[in-house]
């Protein structure tokens, strides 16, 4: 099959596919409001990267002379583009809960001059956001040895990402945008493979170490000095309820000072882990923890099988260790 003859062959599938698309209302979205891209929320995530951080991101070097030109001029580009964004979700909001593929009218008279007024209030909180995330920056440097500088966390920590991520998303969602700040969270969940709700309350000097698979839902609670690993999941009970329990706390809070080790789940809105817990790795806990207590799992029982032949075994006589005492010394 040549390429015309491929050409003449599509009208069947391209007739199918506008056939499923008028059947599936749910998969559509067509005459409503313009969103965002992806690639400018992106590209606006990007530009904040480097107004947090100036001189770690971008193209070109920056020097302590050209500092106040180029947040100057980050901070028009950035305003200019989140204007958009916000009134976009602004006008989305307004507009939800019309048919699908209702005409565009209805249109939010108030959006323009709201999504002005919250890009303003949210560069007035930056300075306060960047205070916290040089805390979180510190709290890697201190508790990792690996860590050889403070450039390399910001370069190269995954956890320093999602938190700067979920710590500007979390101002625009407590200014009322909706969507927008979830966008953002997926974006660094796509680059970090962590996962926090715009919507998680998180306190000063988290650290976040190694990161992959790390969950925290949008009603998490937690307090200052916290530290969690890989595979940690801070979530809910009962998902099957589904839309019913929205607006309700459905995640643990986690007090002072608690470390969260590898694997570990803590599900519940109730639940609460009190200050200066350990929760050890592949915990599962579903209810609250006093201050100052370690759960642990019990170790398991190790079982050791030699796959070398008989005549090969042992030549010294000595019995191989199968316990965990031997196995330790």
């Amino acid at each position: 099959m040549d390429r015309a003859q491929l050409h003449r062959q599509l009208p069947d599938g391209i007739s199918s596919i506008l056939k499923s698309i008028n059947e599936l209302p749910q998969l559509r979205r067509l005459n409503r409001d313009l969103l965002p891209t992806l690639h400018s929320a992106e590209a606006c995530v990007d530009k904040l990267l480097q107004l947090i951080y100036p001189g770690y991101f971008g193209n070109e070097s920056l020097s302590s002379d050209a500092l106040s030109a180029r947040i100057d001029g980050l901070a028009h580009e950035i305003a200019d583009v989140l204007y958009d964004h916000v009134r976009f979700c602004l006008r989305y909001k307004q507009n939800a809960d019309r048919p699908n593929d209702a005409d565009l009218d209805g249109r939010c008279e108030n959006c323009d001059q709201e999504a002005s007024r919250i890009v303003v209030a949210f560069f007035g909180k930056l300075a306060d956001v960047r205070a916290m995330l040089a805390d979180d920056v510190q709290a890697a440097f201190d508790s990792d040895p690996a860590a050889t500088s403070m450039d390399e966390t910001i370069f190269c920590y995954p956890g320093v990402l999602a938190l700067t991520v979920q710590r500007l998303a979390h101002e625009l969602l407590l200014l009322g945008v909706p969507l927008l700040p979830r966008i953002w969270t997926e974006i660094a969940h796509s680059r970090t493979g962590i996962d926090i709700h715009p919507g998680a309350k998180l306190g000063r000097r988290f650290f976040i170490d190694h990161g992959t698979g790390v969950v925290i839902g949008e009603t998490v609670e937690t307090g200052s000095n916290m530290k969690i690993y890989q595979g940690v999941t801070l979530g809910a009970l009962a998902p099957a309820y589904g839309q019913r329990l929205r607006g309700v706390k459905r995640h643990p809070t986690i007090e002072d000072d608690v470390t969260i080790y590898a694997g570990a789940t803590i599900l519940g809105g109730e639940t609460i882990i009190g200050s200066e817990c350990v929760i050890g790795g592949n915990v599962f806990l579903t209810s609250s923890v006093p201050p100052k207590h370690v759960i642990m799992l019990d170790a398991p029982n190790l079982k050791i099988r030699d796959r070398r032949p008989k005549s090969e075994r042992n030549p010294d006589g000595a019995r191989i260790p199968t316990t965990d005492s031997e196995l330790s010394g």
